[in-house]
């Protein structure tokens, strides 16, 4: 099947040609035509299938095919809002609406926080008819009142389960509110679970579901192990690694902000040439930071979880998982940067004994066991059994040992606190309810 079979303008196939795509991925073939057709879409699909075009497309084709709605009174109006919970995203979202209507007469605009919003305004004098946005950002301009947002004609929700989980929800409600009733609502997931559920029930009218791929599973085209190693020796391992095997491009998540910037020092130190990109990186870095790394110049991009959704890398080799997340579906989303549309990948986690619960968790969502190694001078204790320590378990000597049993590794206070962390609480029957973490996270996108 190609692109032309989907009903697209030869405007838009034209530009899709000549970004090198010819066949559209399962979840291009399927919703294209759901949001054709004007019907609400809730769609699911690994990360790295094409999702962006499965809705910037037909949105391209629907917008250009009705051009008498572009303005109002002779002011000009916005029709589409496309909603995303990263600056990163937003920003890869709305290039990939420019290149794929470049031979289209409609404008785009993005919209998020750590810029200056006075360039924004004065854009929005202009023509916007495509709008992708933060949240944050979005409800800074409303309150500002330089935004209009009673004309949208379709509203795009990406990555809304990442929304959901950075405490987005009250946030979405009130945008929802601003918005006219008759719209198509596309709203889609890379996790499915019970937040979804209740959003979709409260959002969609009558929807095509799509789900391409089994829920929270690895792409088959990511080649997953895990490097058991010595919690000190982490770093030296990485460092290892990347001299060994000469990796050039190089995506390593770490579990906090801290920690990404001492990672970048060390592996400096080992003239491994790193840069780090998270919520306390003003934007200007982060966009340089990326931009070095997609073109090549950088060898190791040193990223939390905000870059976890959304990095589109063009054949990205290389995942490193520094730390395991503390949440499992984050693991599927952090290798996920890998092995996109087609292309092949590795996704390498560095696991201390500590972790072990954290990788019995994640095993367990992907329903499999993954390859373990141990690089010689880096390996943990031996005399300390992992799987033991998961199940709370100290490992007993073999007949004829004199070595008394080793102690389980203890969690101090800080860590174990850490660890406990969960998502931020979604309540939908209290609109109020975000913890303080939610609301930091909501206003540095802003």
């Amino acid at each position: 099947m190609s692109f032309s079979t989907l009903g697209l303008s030869n405007e838009i196939i034209r530009a899709v040609t000549e970004r090198g795509y010819t066949e559209p991925t399962p979840i291009q073939m399927q919703a294209i035509p759901a949001v054709l057709s004007g019907s609400d879409l809730l769609a699911g699909a690994q990360t790295g299938t094409g999702k962006t075009a499965s809705f910037t497309l037909p949105l391209l084709h629907r917008l250009s095919s009705d051009k008498s709605k572009g303005t109002s009174n002779g002011y000009p109006q916005i029709r589409a809002l496309i909603l995303t919970p990263t600056r990163e995203l937003a920003a890869q979202v709305e290039e990939s609406v420019r290149e794929y209507g470049k031979y289209l007469q409609l404008n785009s605009l993005v919209m998020f926080g750590g810029v200056s919003i006075n360039l924004q305004k004065q854009r929005l004098k202009g023509r916007v008819d495509i709008l992708v946005a933060t949240p944050g950002r979005l409800l800074d301009h409303v309150q500002q009142g330089t935004v209009n947002l009673s004309h949208i004609e379709v509203l795009v929700l990406d990555e809304a389960d990442r929304m959901l989980d950075m405490g987005f929800i009250n946030d979405i409600r009130r945008i929802l509110s601003l918005l006219p009733k008759k719209r198509q609502n596309l709203l889609f997931f890379a996790t499915f679970s019970d937040k979804i559920k209740a959003l979709a029930a409260g959002l969609l009218n009558h929807p095509t579901m799509i789900e391409v791929a089994r829920r929270n599973v690895t792409a088959d085209t990511i080649a997953q192990k895990i490097y058991q190693v010595d919690r000190d020796k982490k770093r030296q391992l990485l460092a290892h690694l990347i001299r060994r095997d000469n990796w050039y491009q190089v995506l390593v998540f770490t579990r906090t902000k801290y920690g990404a910037d001492r990672l970048v020092k060390q592996l400096g130190e080992d003239r491994i040439q790193a840069l780090a990109i998270h919520g306390n990186k003003s934007q200007p870095a982060r966009t340089h930071a990326l931009a070095k790394f997609k073109n090549g110049t950088l060898q190791v991009l040193v990223a939390t979880d905000i870059a976890a959704r959304g990095l589109d890398i063009s054949e990205l080799p290389h995942v490193v998982n520094f730390d395991l997340p503390n949440v499992p579906e984050d693991y599927v989303h952090r290798i996920g940067r890998t092995g996109r549309a087609g292309a092949s990948g590795e996704a390498l986690s560095l696991v201390c004994v500590d972790e072990y619960p954290l990788l019995t968790d994640i095993e367990k969502l992907i329903e499999q066991r993954l390859p373990r190694e141990v690089v010689a001078g880096f390996g943990p204790n031996l005399d300390i059994e992992p799987e033991a320590i998961a199940n709370g378990r100290q490992h007993r000597p073999k007949p004829g040992s004199d070595k008394r049993p080793a102690r389980t590794a203890k969690l101090s206070p800080e860590r174990s606190a850490k660890r406990k962390v969960a998502p931020p609480a979604i309540n939908g029957d209290k609109p109020g309810a975000r913890s303080s973490a939610s609301r930091r996270s909501a206003k540095r996108d802003r």
